[in-house]
This record gives structure tokens, C-alpha cells and sequence, in this order.
């Protein structure tokens, strides 16, 4: 498949992205996230604007999540078989239209509707993460996800600033149309500078959709990493959901604003995200996941201080929101890194596999920060947050002591693009004859593939059996 940004054919032999091209994939991948987070610091202000309890308030960015967690699981599959460009393009239109919607609602479950919305259109944001890596060259392709999900931190940081300022001196719905304008204008711009990207398969909707089940059940490093992003999304959807009400509670009673700047402190996250890719890109995924979880669960000792307010207070709470989110981030990474490796040819039905479990796992949190908080205060909702970190701790050991296999899958199956998702295909094409299952897995560079002309499809010793003129391509399993 050719790359539609520099024309290179193999993967290995792509030139690299241009600096502004990721520049710009990282301005829409944050913009986009940044959507379901602006509502974080308002949650009081909003509360109090519609006549609702905190608990009931909080409850927006539950909404937000669910439409968010629901889109990861049906849209950002078809990342894979539709052209990406203009996907992305109509899905930040969307988003527009419904930021607008919630700009407008009338009362808290309209809010709700519009919220849960703008959350389906959002995941947009995940949909470009595998597409930078697509069209990334193999030596840089680590740094640029980890630029790329650098622009994703800081954006839902940011949000949270920018959300505290505009609704400081404006209106809580002032932010929703802010964040609308947003969208229209990266849509026009994503348009207008970036080529088509074609999709890497043709594969029909339903056997899409169940191609990432095949994915999940098949593979154990990816069940694994799912299960270390749900803590990861989890952990960092207790602290920014639960925060908003501790500042602006009686231990420190700051406005919006002043909250809003507080997400400040956690785009340090967008400094380890760089760092991770990089380390990634030298084989040191597994290093990187061990610290990012050491990091994890010590930031709950921290920021547990928080609750005691003061000066004390505030300097725990800052150093603890540096500390998870940096943690938070380089995991991600981590996993990223490790499973587009391992399936190269299905990132983006990886991608909603690992983002559906990070955001079931943030809903779940979010939830349950909302209810405990009320409950049971600052000191609850960081024993939930320490309870989560543990329960990755737990995860992690597994894999330590019973590595996962994590290097690349061989292409199997039939189409436009091989497909590496089906184990049983491989058994059917030993079967065949075709030198495409587990014994040409196992043999990197046993053969090439002809790809045209009457031996079209054949697996051939030499390039010299394929018709005189005829393009061919090495097989590497390892490509």
C-alpha cells in the first residue's frame, strides 16, 4: 500500500513525516479529546446554573464518556476500511453541531443527550492516533504516537483551563460554543492540508466488528494492556472528576478559573509522552509500563495530603497531579507502542479495543467518584483511586511472570491488505498450500509474492518464477 503522504511504498522505506503534519494530527487528536473534558471543572458551576445536586451534576461527564466508550467500540474500526481523511473531517463537523446543541440545552438531561453526543463524535481523537502511525515511517513511528498523544494530554488539559477561564468571565455555555468553533475550523483545515488516506482493508461492517472480538480473544498481550488502561483512564478520571469539588469545597473555595489553571500541572504528562515513544522506539516498552505503575499507585499516597488543605495541601495535590498523569501517559504510550507492533495491519480495530477498556474503565471511575465523594469525601475517592493503581499492579505481575508474545504478527488472510486477525485462516491456508500460514509465520523471508500476471497471488522461491516484468514483493514476516 502506498503511503499517501510521501508515496513510498513498504512501510520501512517511507519518508518521514513532515514536523507540521504531526503538528497539525496533534492539534486535532487534542482539540477532539478536549470535548469530553471542558464540563470537568464547570460541574459546580453547572450544577448550581440548572438546580441539580452535585452528584446529579457530575453525572455530565459520565454521559460524555458512555457516548465516547460507545463510538470507540463502533466508529473508530472503520479507521481501517474508509478513507481516513474524510472520516475524521465529517466526524469534527459533528462534533461542532453538537457542541452547539449542548451550548443550548435547556435543562440537565438535554444536557446529558448533547454531552453523550459530542462524546460519539470525539473519538475522532482515535482514529487519528493510528492513522499518525500508518503514516509514519518504522524508526520514527513511536516518537510520532507519542507527539501525537502529546497533543491528546495536553488538549484535555488545556480544556480544563481554558473551560475555568471562559466561564469565569463569561458563561459555562460560552465554553461549548468555544469548543464548536473549534471543531469547524480544524475540519476545514484538516481538509484543505492533508492528503486522502486510504483505508488498509475491504472488509464488510459486521465482520469488521467482529474481527476485534477476534482480536481481544486471540491475543493476550492485548487483553492484558486493556486491562492496565482501564486503571490507567480510570485513576485519571477519579482525580480530575472528584478534584473539581475538593477546590471548590471549604478546604480551598476556588472559582472555575483558578480550577481550570489546575490543569496545568498535568501536561507534564505531555513531556513523558514524548519520552515514552522514544524509549519505546528502543525496545523499552516494558520498562516504561513498570514505572509508569510504580508512578501510579505512589501518587495516591500524595495526593491523599491534598484533603487537609493549606498550603500543605496544595503543593500534594499539584505534585500528585504531575505524578498520574506522567504515569498515565507513558502507559498508554506503552501500550500503543507494543500492540501496533505486534498487529501492524489492524491499528485501528486495536485502537478500539484498548480505548473501549480505557473508557469503560473511566466511566466505571467516574461514577463511582461522583457517588463517594459526597459519601465519603476526599480520603474515599483517593482509597478508590489506590484500590485501581493496585488492581494494574496485579496485571502487570501477571505479564512479568508470564510474558505475552509481542512480536509482529505475520500477515494471514486474503483482501486488498492482508489481515492478521483470524487465527484459523492460517490453519486454512497450510491447507491451501498458499505458504501463508504458521510455517511461512515462523520462516521470515521464505518467498515472494507475485502480484500480477498469470502466477497472480502465487508464493513463489524466487523472483525469477513470477512473469518477466511482473512487480514483486518480499515477504518479511516481521514487516
Amino acid at each position: 500500500m502506498n503511503d499517501p503522504q510521501s508515496g513510498q511504498g513498504a512501510a520501512g522505506d517511507r519518508s518521514p513525516l513532515s514536523r507540521a503534519t504531526v503538528l497539525l494530527l496533534a492539534v486535532v487528536c487534542g482539540a477532539a479529546v478536549a470535548n469530553i473534558y471542558y464540563a470537568q471543572p464547570l460541574l459546580p458551576v453547572i450544577s448550581r446554573a440548572l438546580g441539580v445536586s452535585e452528584g446529579a451534576g457530575g453525572l455530565v461527564v459520565t454521559a460524555s464518556q458512555i457516548g465516547y466508550a460507545l463510538s470507540l467500540a463502533l466508529l473508530v474500526p472503520l479507521g481501517d476500511v474508509l478513507e481516513r481523511r474524510r472520516l475524521v473531517s465529517v466526524l469534527l463537523g459533528l462534533s461542532a453541531v453538537a457542541l452547539l446543541g449542548a451550548a443550548a440545552a435547556p435543562s440537565l438531561n438535554a444536557l446529558y443527550a448533547a454531552v453523550a453526543i459530542v462524546g460519539v463524535t470525539s473519538a475522532v481523537a482515535q482514529i487519528v492516533v493510528p492513522m499518525a502511525a500508518s503514516l509514519a515511517a518504522d524508526h520514527e513511528r513511536g516518537s510520532v504516537v507519542g507527539t501525537v498523544m502529546s497533543g491528546l494530554l495536553v488538549g484535555i488539559m488545556l480544556a480544563r483551563t481554558a473551560a475555568g477561564v471562559l466561564a469565569q468571565f463569561g458563561d459555562w455555555r460560552l465554553v461549548f460554543v468555544f469548543a464548536a468553533v473549534v471543531m469547524a475550523v480544524l475540519a476545514i483545515t484538516l481538509r484543505v492540508v492533508l492528503r486522502p488516506v486510504p483505508p488498509t482493508r475491504n472488509t464488510p461492517y459486521p465482520q469488521l466488528l467482529r474481527s476485534v472480538l477476534t482480536l481481544v480473544r486471540t491475543e493476550s498481550l492485548l487483553r492484558r494492556r486493556m486491562g492496565l488502561a482501564a486503571v490507567g483512564m480510570g485513576c485519571f478520571t477519579i482525580l480530575w472528576t472528584a478534584s473539581s469539588f475538593l477546590l471548590a469545597g471549604p478546604a480551598y473555595g476556588y472559582g472555575p478559573a483558578v480550577i481550570g489553571l489546575f490543569g496545568l500541572a498535568g501536561v507534564v504528562g505531555a513531556v513523558a509522552a514524548v519520552a515514552a515513544g522514544r524509549f519505546a522506539d528502543r525496545g523499552r516498552g516494558r520498562q516504561v509500563a513498570t514505572g509508569g505503575l510504580v508512578l501510579l499507585t505512589a501518587s495516591w499516597g500524595v495526593l491523599a495530603f491534598a484533603g487537609t488543605g493549606g498550603p500543605g495541601g496544595l503543593i500534594a495535590l499539584i505534585v500528585g497531579i504531575m505524578a498520574l498523569n506522567l504515569a498515565q501517559q507513558a502507559l498508554l504510550i506503552s501500550h500503543q507502542s507494543v500492540l501496533y507492533r505486534r498487529v501492524p495491519h489492524a491499528r485501528s480495530r486495536v485502537t478500539t479495543a484498548l480505548m473501549v477498556a480505557s473508557f469503560a474503565g473511566s466511566t466505571v471511575a467516574s461514577a463511582l467518584a461522583s457517588a463517594l465523594y459526597p459519601a465519603l469525601g476526599w480520603a474515599g475517592v483517593c482509597a478508590l483511586g489506590a484500590v485501581t493503581a493496585l488492581i494494574g499492579v496485579g496485571i502487570w505481575c501477571l505479564e512479568l511472570l508470564r510474558p505475552s508474545p509481542s512480536e509482529p504478527v505475520a500477515e494471514l488472510g486474503a483482501g486488498p491488505v492482508a489481515d492478521p486477525v483470524v487465527t484459523a485462516e492460517a490453519g486454512a491456508a497450510d491447507r491451501r498450500g498458499t505458504g501463508t500460514g504458521r510455517d511461512s509465520e515462523q520462516r521470515p523471508g521464505n518467498g515472494y509474492q507475485c502480484e500480477s500476471g498469470p502466477r497472480s497471488g502465487s508464493t513463489l522461491s524466487s523472483e525469477s518464477e513470477c512473469c518477466p516484468g511482473n512487480r514483486h514483493r518480499k515477504e518479511n514476516a516481521h514487516a
